[in-house]
């Protein structure tokens, strides 16, 4: 903290007491210039305004990214802030249910939902949301992101992305790709890459990625854009072909592997996790954790735990997240009206 000095001079005083008072200022303004040193990051995470227990809701079933990472966050956040933190699991609806729960929360930065990209790519797909996924919550840290993967089966021959492109050029859907299920990631991913490659395939769902990948396998699928940690076995294993990453540049998990964006220009696609509260929570709560869950986002063990995912953690503020998320719910609504997907 600063504090303003002001000097008076008194004039009837003895020279004895004016020494006293100049002596006991000068202890002041050396306390308070030490107060001043501590570091302002600890003070921050530390606020009272903090509720002292605190739940991130997954709105998925125990055991998928999002639930490990809350866990993780957890266990690390109740350390550092001397907080009780909990993890719920509220699953249902593609991830709704858990949603609206923490939408309709009480705004003190109690109930938090940690989500992925299926945030916005429902929003692209679901026209019967029961919140607003812009205007019902208030992002607090964009956790990590990350670069998916484009990948043919061996029993293919595309050894590049123009080649692919270049099969796929013809109107026949003599190509196919598969996802995890229609109005996935995995979907809107490839409907992206058609769109701005001017290319066709036909779309076969699955339930899950596992499905997929084994029918790619056995050679009755083309190519699909799914994630590092969803095929990390089947890789190792040389068992599919990886051709492309969806990061602008080449990704330090995969160097060996070419970006789609240096044949097709402006391809982009990331997986990320966010952390959200409800609309009004105050923005000394959502600064606070937002702090604190960068500071703890960053340590060596949870590195290791995004690299798993292929991904890494940001250092974004509230204000940067809340574009970030805004802008991948335009754009995959614009993905999910050019490919006429609905999902109701």
């Amino acid at each position: 903290m600063t504090s303003k000095t002001f000097v008076r001079t008194w004039q009837h005083w003895s020279i004895t007491l004016a020494v006293a008072l100049t002596c006991c200022f000068n202890g002041l303004h050396s306390a308070r210039a030490q107060q001043s040193s501590a570091p302002k990051a600890i003070i921050s995470v530390q606020s009272s305004a903090l509720p002292k227990l605190i739940k991130f809701v997954v709105p998925f079933s125990p055991g998928g990214s999002n639930d490990v990472y809350a866990r993780a966050l957890a266990q690390k956040l109740a350390s550092k802030l001397s907080n009780t933190i909990l993890v719920e699991n509220k699953p249902g609806a593609g991830g709704s249910i858990g949603s609206d729960l923490v939408a309709r929360a009480e705004p003190d930065g109690s109930t938090l939902l940690l989500i992925s990209t299926s945030f916005a790519t429902n929003a692209a797909v679901r026209s019967n949301l029961p919140f607003d996924p812009v205007t019902s919550f208030k992002p607090v840290a964009l956790v990590a992101k990350g670069a998916m993967v484009l990948l043919v089966g061996h029993k293919t021959p595309y050894q590049n992305i123009a080649q692919l492109i270049a099969a796929t050029k013809d109107t026949n859907n003599a190509v196919n790709y598969s996802s995890a299920g229609m109005g996935s990631i995995g979907q809107l991913s490839v409907e992206h890459f058609k769109s701005l490659s001017n290319t066709q395939a036909l779309h076969v769902p699955y339930q899950g990625i596992n499905g997929a990948v084994t029918n790619m396998i056995g050679g009755n699928i083309d190519y699909m854009i799914t994630t590092l940690a969803s095929v990390g076995g089947q890789l190792k294993a040389d068992l599919v072909r990886p051709i492309g990453v969806t990061s602008l540049e080449r990704s330090k998990f995969f160097p060996g592997v070419a970006a789609i964006a240096e044949t097709l220009p402006g391809f982009e696609v990331d997986v990320w996790w966010v952390v959200f509260a409800p609309a009004k929570t105050p923005d000394e709560v959502v600064n606070s954790l937002n702090e604190a869950i960068r500071s703890v986002s960053a340590e060596p063990d949870m590195l290791t735990l995004f690299a798993k995912e292929g991904a890494e953690p940001t250092t974004l503020s509230p204000e940067q997240t809340a574009d970030y998320v805004k802008h991948e719910v335009e754009r995959w609504k614009q993905v999910a009206r050019t490919g006429r997907i609905q999902v109701n």
